[in-house]
């Protein structure tokens, strides 16, 4: 059916059914998720308003109009913004617009409930900066902390993350950024830079069309609710950048510019201390592999890989080995609420989460890629594109992460990190629809943020 409409028309009809399948998926999920959470059930999903990790709560709060104005901008401005203005102007304007968005969906829950405590609970990290007297002695015991009944056994996000992420906040105490809201700032100012390197690397890789249609796509996606303010906006924040300087590499080398090996480099360092802010984050290597084979300049493969292999040994030389650390995460995983989840449930519940966090436009743009990759012939040309071979880098990573079964709820912000690599599809909708679909964008995120209390 899906192939049929595309080959008569635009597309249009199948992108709507697209995005209905979707909602079903969604309205499943909530179903079966309440019917869960009833106590004669039987069964345990930890999730009051399934499939998102929250409670339901109908609110308002003083970033509700700021967010109403920020997305019509965006949808009546944005697209004809994003075509002519020079490239480093737009992702300038990107990134301050995306700052506002997040920091008004933020303000929607109120600036102490939304922003300050978000990550000063006795899970976050924040719990433990204090506790930390030297940063080499945490390394050094890091891991034999990890499981729960060890003794001073860390806190749950601690102990569920290689120590990078808790070196994060540790670092931003010593420098007298401590607290809830200085933490949350970090996330925030980190996380809205993929809606500078998501744009960047298209262009970098030849595809400057498909950089200014997602543009706005970047700045209005739902996923900014997670970004402001969690942990995992931050890590999309700095893994999204180390791609992009991949992507700057590879057009350095070519046009035999300077600073190509110094972008290669820090693009390895990056997604290098990546995998040591959330273990999850390795999948991410997909991603970056794909960006290398449309680059093709294997200079950058040998000088990035050296780079993240550097961070690798500085962690393991200061006594925490990545791979030591995974195995004892998977076994603290099932120490706790993970062995109750039922993974029949959140293997299917959790796409659903993910895919409200991205977006109606993003499946239909998801839509329209598999159906591309299907008809393009021959498949080596694939490579050549970046749109194409990046969604579908960042589809695998999600099949992974999925199946795996370590991630069981939660993903909407656990995911992010993967989620913003499939924005590039929403470049393949047709101009003429581009404001629909970003006004079902700001739509998602208003109607999720206004209804439902969400835990980050």
């Amino acid at each position: 059916m899906v192939f049929s409409l595309v080959k008569r028309g635009n597309g249009h009809l199948a992108d709507v059914v697209a995005v209905v399948l979707a909602v079903a998926l969604v309205a499943a999920a909530t179903t079966v998720g309440l019917y869960f959470n009833r106590p004669d059930s039987g069964v345990v999903i930890y999730a009051h308003a399934p499939p998102i990790f929250g409670d339901w709560l109908p609110h308002v709060g003083p970033g509700s109009l700021a967010a109403l104005l920020i997305a019509a901008a965006v949808v009546i401005w944005g697209p004809s913004l994003a075509g002519r203005l020079e490239g480093r102007r737009l992702l300038a304007l990107g990134y301050v617009t995306s700052l506002g968005w997040t920091m008004a969906l933020v303000m929607v829950d109120g600036w102490q409930r939304g922003f300050t405590s978000r990550l000063a609970s006795d899970n976050e990290y924040l719990h433990e900066v204090p506790k930390i007297p030297d940063i080499p002695s945490m390394l050094q015991s890091f891991s034999a902390r990890i499981l729960e009944g060890a003794p001073h056994f860390w806190t749950t996000h601690v102990a569920g993350h290689p120590p990078g992420a808790t070196l994060v906040f540790v670092w931003l105490d010593r420098i007298g950024l401590g607290g809830g809201a200085w933490a949350a700032t970090a996330c925030v100012l980190a996380g809205c830079l993929v809606a500078v390197a998501i744009p960047a690397t298209l262009a970098l890789l030849g595809r400057p069309d498909a950089a200014r249609a997602v543009a706005p796509f970047a700045v209005l996606t739902p996923g900014a609710i997670w970004i402001g303010a969690s942990a995992d906006g931050l890590f999309a924040g700095v893994t999204a950048t180390g791609i992009a300087l991949l992507a700057l590499a590879a057009r350095g080398f070519r046009d035999g510019r300077g600073y190509a090996t110094s972008a290669a480099a820090g693009g390895g360092l990056l997604l290098g201390f990546g995998i040591f802010l959330s273990y999850g984050l390795v999948l991410l290597g997909l991603v970056a592999l794909a960006v290398l084979v449309v680059g093709r300049q294997w200079k950058v493969a040998v000088v990035a890989i050296a780079a993240a292999l550097l961070v690798v040994a500085v962690f393991a030389a200061a006594g925490f080995w990545w791979v030591q650390g995974y195995h004892l995460v998977v076994e603290r995983y099932y120490q706790g609420i993970a062995h109750l989840r039922p993974y029949s449930y959140w293997v299917w519940a959790d796409l659903a989460a993910f895919l409200i966090a991205c977006g109606p436009a993003v499946v239909a743009g998801l839509r329209r890629t598999l159906v591309k990759v299907c008809l393009t012939k021959p498949k080596r040309a694939l490579t050549g594109d970046p749109v194409l071979l990046i969604v579908v880098a960042a589809m695998l990573a999600v099949a992974f992460a999925d199946l795996s079964g370590l991630s069981k709820a939660e993903v909407e912000r656990i995911w992010l990190p993967f989620g913003v690599w499939l924005l590039p599809a929403a470049a393949l909708l047709p101009w003429g629809s581009r404001r629909w679909w970003l006004a079902a964008q700001a739509a998602t995120a208003l109607l999720v943020n206004h209804l439902i209390l969400t835990n980050w």
